[in-house]
């Protein structure tokens, strides 16, 4: 194997690797943005109905 195919097989590698980390970061945000949905919802109806006197 001389230099470029060398070359050529490490950027490969790491296409797939980023391609893998991507896929298990959307994962992750997936199955955490019901929750944080929740919250934000919570966090709004509070400022909605318990912040009204202080404006």
């Amino acid at each position: 194997m001389n230099g470029s195919n060398k070359n050529l097989v490490v950027t490969i590698l790491a296409i797939i690797g980023a391609i893998v980390v991507a896929g298990w970061v959307l994962k992750i945000t997936f199955n955490l943005l019901g929750p944080l949905l929740l919250i934000a919802v919570g966090v709004l109806i509070y400022m909605m109905f318990f912040k009204k006197g202080a404006r």
